[in-house]
């Protein structure tokens, strides 16, 4: 008897001594709190028994395991990763808050490009096919400006994505095409050329367009008359005069562009020029100018002194 009574003293002394230096305890020991029922048992630290406002009671093996894995440092936490998302969405989410924080000038052709087919593509990486477009037509403004056809036959590249494309082609040139409208366009001749520049510099076949304008200059109607080959615009200057007529337009600025992207006139577009000059004046209407927009270069004939 004293013998188990030292046996259990010894025992009971070795259980009370504190352990030398700071340990882990083992899983499944009393200072677990992911174990209950047991000595040391904390219930405010540890999951509950049953989900709030279910029914029932008793203890839930997954509820503990969730327990165990959230006290696990970092898990469960966005917060304690330095990237909350390494995937596409986190590199969306950061290319949002540069164009919200830092503005678009802060943001290279390509980004833009990735950016826009953002909304064509919920899901993947744009960013490889952005550049892969830049790389075929040459600049964010040529992918825009490309023919529908090309586009859709690029790899990559679907129904959805070209129609986002031309979308915003659209609504950059009825953006400059309204900046134009608000003043009498002699008055802002540069605002005139940019839009012209944006609207045929990037165009592969000729297109012949006429700017009707009104008693004060303004702008009533921007019309394609016809388009033509790499080199020729089949212009009929009675057909000119007659929508000028129905516009009530009393001055002309005739438009077309050269996809060579010289603009220097030819023999044929000086002519052309002539004819419809006296064809509208025979009504009364004014020939203002013919611009010939190329690449990065325009020309006029009124200040060359060709009409």
């Amino acid at each position: 008897m004293a013998l188990r009574t030292m046996l259990w003293g010894k025992k009971a002394i070795w259980r009370s001594a504190p352990a030398a230096g700071p340990q882990a305890p083992p899983a499944g020991t009393a200072d677990d709190p992911a174990v209950p029922g047991r000595a040391g048992f904390n219930e405010a630290a540890a999951p509950p028994l049953h989900p709030p406002g279910a029914a029932g009671a008793g203890f839930s093996l997954r509820h503990a395991a969730e327990g165990r894995r959230a006290s696990r440092p970092g898990a469960g936490d966005a917060a304690s990763h330095p990237f909350p998302s390494t995937g596409p969405q986190g590199h969306r989410g950061r290319m949002r808050q540069k164009l919200l924080e830092r503005g678009p000038d802060a943001l290279a052709d390509y980004e833009l490009l990735e950016m826009l087919l953002f909304f064509a593509m919920p899901k993947g990486d744009t960013k490889p096919l952005a550049k892969a477009l830049i790389n075929r037509f040459g600049s964010f403004a040529r992918v825009l400006a490309a023919p529908q056809q090309e586009l859709l036959e690029t790899r990559g590249l679907g129904e959805h994505s070209v129609a986002a494309l031309k979308l915003v082609q659209a609504s950059s040139l009825r953006l400059a095409r309204a900046e134009v409208m608000e003043m009498p366009v002699l008055n802002k001749w540069d605002l005139l050329i940019d839009y012209l520049t944006a609207a045929l510099a990037r165009e592969k076949t000729e297109q012949f367009r006429v700017l009707f304008l009104d008693t004060r200059n303004r702008l009533v109607g921007d019309e394609a008359q016809a388009r033509g080959t790499v080199n020729h615009t089949p212009v009929y200057p009675r057909e000119v005069v007659k929508r000028a007529l129905e516009l009530n337009a009393t001055a002309l600025i005739l438009v077309h562009n050269h996809p060579s992207g010289d603009p220097t006139p030819s023999g044929e577009d000086i002519a052309m020029t002539r004819e419809v000059k006296a064809a509208a004046a025979a009504l009364g209407i004014a020939l203002h100018d013919h611009v010939i927009i190329g690449n990065g270069r325009h020309l006029s004939f009124r200040r060359e002194g060709l009409l």
